[in-house]
């Protein structure tokens, strides 16, 4: 009988330790098997919503300078990057064809001069003659007839016109070595502002034909270091928000490939009405005025702009991968939020066309899309929180109503190959 018991003891605990073990391996599977969850969390902070846009770097001024004169290029005083100041050299045209030209244009002045001083002297001489035929004709009326006082009437007025003429002369002859001068001048091409040479179109020894189209020489760009624009093209869909930003005085952030970790800032100085269609497309330019202190922008450059339109600053949000996740099993949802995965409650209308819609229905829609669900695991299961939503980010979206705090942690998506 003792032996009995004592097997029949030692069967239970056996029993006891192969139920335990049983399901300490039945957890063990259990638990390996769980879905696993990735999340992210509610957190605080800023939202930015910005338009992304690419454009050209360009000097707020760009001075052509070109030859007004014909003739070769004998010297060049300006090279490429160079900086310089206004009334310098750039460059000088062979200046022999024009010192001709005054020298001509100035002997022919003098003579044109010489000309009324003869024309005078004889106008003086007939002015003269005239007054002593009146003398004797009022001493007597015998003296000299009146054709002979007609001859001497007439020789005065014809001499007059003659001195006349011979000024005219002369103010044609100093125009013509005003301009003979000036084209003197023109030979030396001169820089009419303070700037930095970007451009040099010509070379020593170059021959010059400006009687057909003035050629360009120079290009200057004044003040490269106070300012630089971009210029982008936006989108008709996004004008509305630029000019908004504008009006608020939201910065503009842009990078060049040339200083990939530098960001630069600007602001929107201009917004121009001379749309542009492309394949249906209509597009704004858009003029971003940024500072250049150290000429790091430099014309031609592409910039890769991102206009802040909007933002919400120390405010909850909510990570848009967690508004993206929605659960694709019924079973990993907790019983009392199942309706949730049968209705349209989640539906996306994010392409719903509102153009026919009234004012109301519009307003509902709105308020519909800002209506959202997010997951949290509470156990085994997943408990879905009604949240509604704001500005939305490229990360984050505002929270602006719902059961969630900071710190709380929202399921985003699945653990694979774990």
């Amino acid at each position: 009988m003792k032996r009995f018991l004592k097997r029949l003891v030692i069967a239970a605990i056996v029993c006891a330790l192969a139920f335990v073990t049983y399901r300490s391996i039945v957890a063990a599977f259990q638990a390996g098997n769980a879905q696993k969850w990735r999340t992210a969390k509610v957190s605080r902070g800023r939202i930015l919503v910005d338009v992304r846009a690419t454009g050209e770097v360009k000097p707020v001024l760009l001075v052509s300078i070109g030859s007004f004169v014909s003739g070769p290029i004998t010297d060049l005083y300006a090279d490429f990057n160079q900086e310089v100041k206004k009334d310098d050299m750039l460059a000088q045209v062979d200046p022999r064809l024009f010192l001709a030209s005054v020298a001509r244009d100035t002997a022919s002045l003098e003579a044109r001069r010489a000309d009324v001083q003869r024309a005078s002297a004889l106008y003086q001489q007939a002015v003269r003659n005239e007054q002593r035929a009146v003398s004797l004709r009022e001493e007597n009326e015998d003296f000299l007839s009146s054709r002979e006082m007609d001859d001497f009437y007439y020789q005065r007025m014809s001499l007059e016109a003659q001195l006349q003429f011979a000024k005219a002369a002369v103010k044609q002859a100093e125009a013509a070595l005003e301009t003979s001068n000036a084209n003197l001048g023109y030979t030396e091409i001169r820089s009419p502002v303070d700037g930095i040479v970007i451009d040099r179109l010509i070379e020593e020894g170059q021959t010059l034909a400006a009687q057909f189209q003035m050629p360009e020489l120079f290009k200057l760009a004044p003040d490269m270091e106070k300012k630089m624009h971009v210029f982008a093209t936006i989108d008709e869909a996004d004008i509305g928000r630029i000019i908004k930003a504008q009006g608020n005085g939201l910065p503009v952030e842009f990078t060049v490939s040339a200083y990939p970790e530098d960001t630069f800032f600007g602001e929107i100085e201009q917004i121009r009405k001379n749309s542009t269609t492309t394949e249906n497309v209509v597009t704004y330019p858009v003029v971003v005025a940024a500072p250049n202190p150290e000429l790091k922008l430099l014309p031609g450059m592409t910039a890769s702009l991102s206009f802040q339109v909007d933002e919400r600053k120390d405010t909850l949000r909510i990570p848009n991968s967690a508004l993206r996740f929605y659960p694709n099993n019924r079973e990993q949802v907790r019983e009392k939020d199942r309706e949730i995965l049968d209705g349209d409650e989640e539906q996306d209308d994010s392409n719903i066309e509102d153009t026919h819609l009234s004012e109301e229905e519009r307003e509902e829609l709105k308020r519909k899309r800002a209506q959202r669900h997010v997951w949290i695991k509470e156990g085994e299961y997943l408990r879905a929180v009604q949240v509604e939503v704001g500005l939305a980010g490229w990360k984050h979206s505002e929270l602006v109503d719902g059961d969630l705090k900071e710190g709380d942690e929202l399921v985003i998506g699945q653990r694979l190959g774990e």
